[in-house]
């Protein structure tokens, strides 16, 4: 398996995303430029101009037509994906962090850390994509306070009805989108959940924590139902929507690097079997943490992008379609 090797940012990468289709993907880094690439050969398409922070976080609609970041500037902005054009920007008081587009896209749900004396949030705001008005969607309809820590993730869940977030501090909880009341929250690790994501049924969700686990959660009752041990900082992990296999990314602290060997920091991506919870394979690549991992749709390649700024795109070999691992 020879990885392609994408070089679009200088910084180090915060979250990768393919599209519904997954013929497109979206890198987004610490560096002020998101980069479109065509998943399949690796072949950059352009970059959105305009943010002036971090990019932390990113979706897509279903039909990949606008993209949406949301930025350490300050700002959550929509762009036109296919030209690269800025439509609409959302200016806070505070830097954003995760955004996630509910099912048919009429509401968007943003974070913000806490700033200057003013908590976590998560904001609910109006959305009509195709059309951008003068009032439509430049100020949340909603704000939600959580409690103390960075909310790191947030997903729709139960037909928009609820949102689930990732915090700091290793908790889960669950929100009534309506009433913006707490409806659940259990501590699922011991630190910082870094990444969540959506399983590709929406039943349940995989966290990675630096508490050096990864852990499979039900999406209702919040109960742990796999424990994925690493002995490594766990930054990112995805589930494969092909097999019953789960990837992890993350490796030794990034300021400790440096004193290592590649080798040694452990960063490889590492496969583990989603029931056994064995590991069965690793790939190894990067010369850093791996800050962020993502599946393909259709489970016949997965990204990661790194601390060092190289996005790798991996299509996997037809050896692990035939190979019976367990």
């Amino acid at each position: 398996m020879r990885p392609l090797l994408l070089k679009g940012h200088e910084r180090p990468l915060t979250q990768v995303k393919y599209n519904a289709e997954g013929d497109l993907l979206v890198t987004c880094a610490k560096n002020l430029q998101p980069c479109l690439w065509f998943a399949e050969d690796g072949k950059r398409i352009g970059t959105y101009e305009g943010h002036n922070g971090a990019v932390w976080s990113c979706d897509f609609t279903l039909d990949s037509d606008r993209l949406i970041t949301s930025s350490a500037d300050q700002t959550v902005r929509i762009w036109d994906l296919p030209t690269g054009k800025e439509l609409h920007q959302i200016k806070m008081s505070e830097p954003c962090r995760a955004c996630h587009l509910a099912v048919g896209e009429q509401l968007l749900a943003f974070t913000t850390d806490s700033f200057m004396g003013s908590p976590p949030q998560i904001h609910l705001v109006d959305m009509d994509l195709r059309d951008f008005g003068d009032k439509q969607g430049s100020a949340p309809k909603a704000s939600i306070n959580c409690p103390k820590g960075r909310v790191t993730r947030v997903y729709f869940t139960d037909c928009n009805r609820v949102m689930v977030t990732s915090h700091d501090g290793g908790w889960v909880r669950r929100w009534d989108t309506e009433t913006g009341e707490m409806l659940a929250e259990v501590q699922v690790h011991e630190d910082a959940i870094q990444d969540m994501q959506l399983a590709p049924d929406g039943s349940y969700v995989v966290t990675a924590s630096l508490d050096k686990t990864a852990k499979l959660v039900d999406i209702t009752s919040l109960e742990t139902l796999k424990t994925y041990k690493t002995g490594r900082f766990v930054q990112s992990a995805a589930v494969s929507p092909l097999f019953d296999h789960v990837v992890l990314g993350g490796g030794q602290d990034a300021s400790q690097v440096t004193t290592t060997s590649a080798k040694a920091g452990g960063f490889e991506a590492r496969f583990y079997h989603k029931i056994y919870a064995e590991e069965f394979g690793n790939v190894r690549g990067h010369f850093g943490p791996i800050n962020t991992i993502a599946f393909a749709p259709d489970g016949r390649a997965f990204t990661t992008g790194g601390e060092d700024g190289y996005v790798r795109i991996h299509h996997l070999d037809m050896d692990y379609f035939t190979t019976r691992f367990f």
